[in-house]
């Protein structure tokens, strides 16, 4: 601490502030120029000691001044309760997710005629096309006697009123293949049927479904629209009061390529909303979970200050440290010294803060069956508790033994971002040849997405010998191509690249071993 707080010429490193000769004591000139000489010594001497001590460790602070680590002690608390928060979401949002997925599995076997998991659903004829349509109405009228489920229709949704929509939807004109002849106006024509369930309406119109024909030949798609209510009873479990849930529904029939197949596809968009009077015997109102929340968002918010008065304090000292070499040494500091008095860990502390915060009061609010945005507040608390973690390693690395990772990182970056650009410009180009050229003939190359997920695979050795068998036969020349396509990007990307990727890294830590 005395060595800290003195002014010993000694102490701290000399090259911060010029080239670290000693200056003269003795008097020279004049006595106000001994004086000033004096001064800037002791401006020196002071601006060496802050910078000593800005880039201290939390530890090396304590051993100098006596100084209390909150900041540490904070980042360890706000580590553990910020993965408890996490921990506690993903309960619940695990239920919810499973109780949609569940219910809109339940719904392609009610509603779609022979459905099978994991297999396409296509017809061929037109009398198929009937029977779907027929199938999927009777059963949406006779839900609540066959179905395992506790649903409620929605009234008022549909066209008229009415609680379910069948719509048609086809070009105007005329399509005549014999002549080589169309005369098609791209605004399309939509036809609608409202209908009721049988137990709140006896409208003769119930029965309209039956007679509707379908323009097949300028017939673009097939839509069945309506809504169902349940309510997911599973979250008593987690002490969390039930969810009411309104499933919209829309069954397509897709005709737009006009292939003579017809896709048949369901769709389920879940609504969530606080139920009406909620009643569970034995369940006391509990705002343990709120409160929890408000605790981190507090703690949170206390680390997002502390954050931003060191980030504050670095910036200040900058300017300090910048003005003293351009007035009493006459030189100028490089963008690349003054970046180093802003730490980017507590700019990655702020961010993952502010993303804690928001997450917990979205949390709050669903709790409270205000709002629903689960998946906003999955991302936002899963990135955050990421930085949050990744911010321990700024407190391994004050070890010399446990910061090898951040410091061979450091030293290979540069070059890895070179690498990559290079790297980055022959997968581009193979990823759009292979959509092209294999996209009409291999599922894993249908869009520019899967393509880029398959050639990721192929580098991590993943799925090379079904790629390879799923080729569909498009002719020799297509198959040889396909052959030289493959066996030229692995052994490139293998062989070469990511072995020259692993060697820059390799290098960097040797490197630094040295």
């Amino acid at each position: 601490k005395d060595r800290l707080l003195s002014s010993a010429v000694s102490y701290g490193p000399r090259d911060l502030l010029g080239d670290g000769s000693p200056r003269p004591t003795s008097l020279v000139g004049s006595e106000p120029h001994h004086q000033q000489q004096q001064q800037e010594e002791e401006e020196g001497e002071a601006l060496r000691r802050k910078l000593k001590y800005f880039f201290m460790s939390p530890c090396d602070k304590y051993h100098a001044k006596g100084r209390k680590p909150f900041k540490l002690g904070l980042q360890l608390l706000k580590i553990i309760i910020v993965t408890v928060q996490l921990v506690l979401f993903g309960l619940s949002n695990q239920m919810v997710v499973t109780f949609k997925e569940e219910n809109t599995a339940a719904f392609k076997h009610l509603f779609l005629k022979g459905y099978q998991d994991n297999a396409p659903q296509d017809v061929h004829t037109q009398k198929e096309l009937y029977r779907c349509i027929h199938f999927a109405i009777e059963q949406y009228m006779a839900l609540p006697q066959i179905s395992l489920g506790r649903y409620a229709y929605v009234l008022g949704v549909g066209v008229n009123g009415s609680a379910l929509s069948l719509c048609q939807r086809y070009y105007r004109g005329s399509i005549d293949p014999v002549n080589d002849t169309f005369d098609i106006d791209p605004h399309f024509a939509t036809d609608c049927i409202g209908l009721n369930p049988l137990n709140y309406s006896s409208a003769p119109g119930n029965s309209e479904y039956r007679n509707i024909t379908l323009k097949f030949d300028k017939l673009i798609n097939v839509t069945i629209d309506f809504q169902l209510k349940a309510i997911n009873i599973q979250t008593i479990i987690n002490n969390e009061i039930p969810d009411c849930y309104t499933f919209a529904i829309t069954i397509v029939m897709d005709n737009r390529a006009h292939s003579g197949k017809v896709k048949i596809s369901l769709k389920n968009q879940a609504s969530i909303k606080e139920c009406k009077d909620p009643n569970v015997s034995g369940h006391a109102e509990s705002y343990v979970r709120e409160f929890f929340d408000v605790l981190v968002a507090f703690v949170c918010l206390l680390s997002l200050l502390l954050c931003g008065r060191s980030i504050l304090r670095g910036i200040l000292l900058q300017h300090e440290y910048v003005q003293f070499f351009k007035h009493k040494l006459g030189r100028g500091v490089s963008w690349g010294d003054r970046m180093e008095f802003i730490n980017g860990w507590y700019i990655l502390l702020i961010v993952s803060d502010m993303f804690t915060i928001i997450g917990s009061f979205i949390k709050i609010g669903i709790e409270s069956k205000t709002l629903s945005s689960y998946d906003m507040c999955g991302i936002l608390l899963g990135t955050s508790t990421l930085l949050v973690w990744v911010g321990v390693i700024r407190y391994l690395s004050f070890f010399q033994k446990y910061n090898i990772l951040i410091v061979t990182l450091r030293a290979a970056f540069p070059n890895v971002i070179r690498f990559c650009c290079c790297a980055a410009a022959i997968y581009m180009g193979y990823c759009f040849c292979g959509w092209i050229v294999l996209g009409p003939y291999h599922a894993k190359f249908r869009s520019l997405s899967m393509v880029s997920e398959c050639l990721f695979s192929l580098i991590n050795g993943d799925d090379m010998f079904i790629t390879f068998t799923e080729m569909e036969q498009g002719g020799t020349l297509v198959w040889i191509f396909s052959q030289v396509y493959l066996y030229t990007f692995i052994s490139l990307f293998i062989y070469m690249v990511l072995s020259l990727f692993i060697a820059l890294i390799t290098g960097a830590y040797d490197t630094i071993m040295v």
